[in-house]
């Protein structure tokens, strides 16, 4: 999972003291109370109320047995605290409007241990900071504006830490064990939503979800909760850098051989890459969108029958294949060849500007930065990660103190790294599965039970992290009635991992979801 998230590449942990309690201490059982703090502000016309603040949710099963115990006569004194998270989330509501009128939408980040303050700071909430499209950002002071493409026009806001991410907290007896994990994560999720739904009178609101990397994981897996365990029916899950199915997420593929569609996954953002570093032949398509539909249909067809070969490939096949692979990422086709046809993000990455001395980035293959090792076969860094990453957080830190009047000397985590449980339970399974994530059947089972679930799903055309195909891909093989693939659309940007960082596309991510919203809100 090393290069599937922005989160776990943009990592910087800032120190301080607590609001909920200090850093060093134990938290005892009950210790976590919901805080919040409440301010005001207006942007683009919409005058808000906004509230940053936490919510106490549980491992599943949870029973409060201290409190039977103590009702019962019994001492619990001894006993070891029940595991809990302490979720922070910051959340914008529309001045005036009706519950049932409004929409509301829940965003969060992946990693999985990301923080959501990119999508918050950099995407929809009312603040952005301004970083350049292309180039590593200066240090700080970082610019700090007014939001534009703030979806506060379109729907009131819940930005979400994960446990133990932000100023998300967990404790008790196995927290890690609790919460740290596909099936666990998503849990804490839904109680989160449902408690918030409670909270704050929105039962009765068309709901969103908005998951970016992996959040869209998270996602399959909390929409399917939502709509079967907890009778909460969702107008919408809006996809940002898809990865559901992760036997096809282009994650160490060399380590997995057999399995093919990885590479398959990547070909097209290569040569989208490629093209946009001036290094395609002359033979290639000029035209961009032009390019991506040659080479979607060569992924999909003439190179995946090659690499279905293996080893069994005829050798002047093979040759042609190298050949056309050269045209459409413009590495030479002797390298293409020494590879088996198979070349990794980290070696495309090294290899792609013909300078040892320069890497392009993953999330954002625009980028590009001074190689760390220059006899290395891959790269080791992401430029974008480290162009943008402090920006984010300084600015994010400032504004949630500053003007949430949240957090105090608390720290903010924007990423932590843990020993994340990947097994998942899918529906119709007996019990979780030791094998690669996969929640398309938790989106699919949502997606049947509610037929009127629409799924949007935007990519950008630069990023190799979640190649734009593998969401066309995934989307494309779920296990759902003919007639329902009409409820997914998808949209695409001249963008990276984090669509958002460039402006032009920031701009058209905010029309598509907010029309995305308008048509599928059933609001009067």
């Amino acid at each position: 999972m090393k290069r599937l998230c922005s989160s776990v590449v943009l990592s910087a942990l800032l120190l301080s003291s607590a609001v909920l309690a200090k850093e060093d201490e134990k938290p005892a059982a009950g210790l976590f109370k919901p805080q919040q703090s409440e301010s005001q502000g207006s942007v683009n016309g919409v005058d808000y109320q906004a509230v940053a603040g936490t919510l106490v949710v549980h491992a599943k099963g949870w029973e409060d047995t201290a409190a039977l115990d103590k009702a019962k006569g019994g001492k619990d004194d001894d006993a070891a605290p029940a595991p809990e998270a302490s979720m922070f989330y910051a959340a914008y509501f529309k001045k005036g409007a009706k519950a049932e009128a409004r929409p509301i939408t829940f965003l969060f980040n992946g990693g999985p241990g990301s923080s959501t303050i990119w999508l918050h700071m950099g995407a929809f909430g009312p603040k952005r900071v301004v970083t350049p499209g292309d180039q590593h950002q200066p240090a700080a002071p970082y610019k700090l504006v007014d939001n534009q493409y703030s979806l506060l026009d379109s729907t009131d806001l819940v930005f979400i830490d994960a446990p133990g991410t932000g100023f998300s907290r967990i404790a008790g007896k196995d927290k890690d064990k609790a919460f740290l994990g596909v099936d666990q994560d998503a849990n804490a999720f839904a109680e989160f939503v449902t408690a918030f739904l409670s909270k704050y009178g929105r039962w009765n609101s068309p709901k969103y979800i908005l998951g970016e990397s992996y959040g869209t994981t998270r996602a399959g897996a909390l929409v399917n909760l939502l709509e079967n365990e907890n009778s909460v029916d969702v107008n919408g899950v809006i996809l940002i850098s898809q990865a559901l199915n992760y036997d096809v997420l282009p994650d160490y593929p060399e380590l997995n051989p057999g399995v093919d569609e990885p590479y398959v996954m990547w070909l097209p953002s290569y040569a989208t890459t490629a093209w946009y570093h001036k290094k395609l032949p002359a033979e290639a398509p000029k035209d961009l969108k032009a390019l991506v539909a040659e080479v979607n249909s060569f992924a999909a067809g003439e190179y995946t029958s090659a690499l279905a070969a293996g080893n069994l490939l005829d050798p002047a096949k093979r040759k042609a294949v190298a050949e056309k692979l050269h045209k459409y990422t413009g590495l030479p086709t002797a390298y293409i060849e020494k590879a088996n046809l198979r070349v990794s993000m980290g070696e495309f990455q090294k290899t792609l500007l013909g300078d040892a001395d320069m890497t392009t980035g993953g999330l954002d293959t625009r980028f590009s930065g001074p190689t760390l090792d220059p006899l290395a076969k891959e790269a080791s860094y992401d430029p974008q990660g480290a162009a943008v990453g402090s920006a984010y957080v300084a600015a994010g830190n400032d504004y949630v103190r500053k003007v949430l009047k949240f957090g105090g000397e608390l720290a903010y985590k924007p990423t932590v790294r843990a020993d994340w449980d990947f097994s998942h339970r899918p529906p119709g399974a007996d019990k979780p599965l030791q094998t690669q994530v996969n929640v398309m059947p938790d989106l699919a089972a949502a997606m049947k039970v509610n037929p009127n679930l629409k799924i949007m799903a935007n990519a950008g055309y630069f990023d190799v992290v979640t190649p734009f195909y593998e969401g066309i891909y995934e989307m494309s093989h779920l296990a759902i009635p003919p007639a329902l693939q009409s409820n997914i659309e998808f949209a695409y940007y001249e963008s990276g991992h984090m669509v958002y960082v460039n402006e032009a596309s920031l701009k058209a991510l905010h029309e598509n979801v907010a029309a995305f919203i308008k048509k599928t809100a059933n609001a009067k």
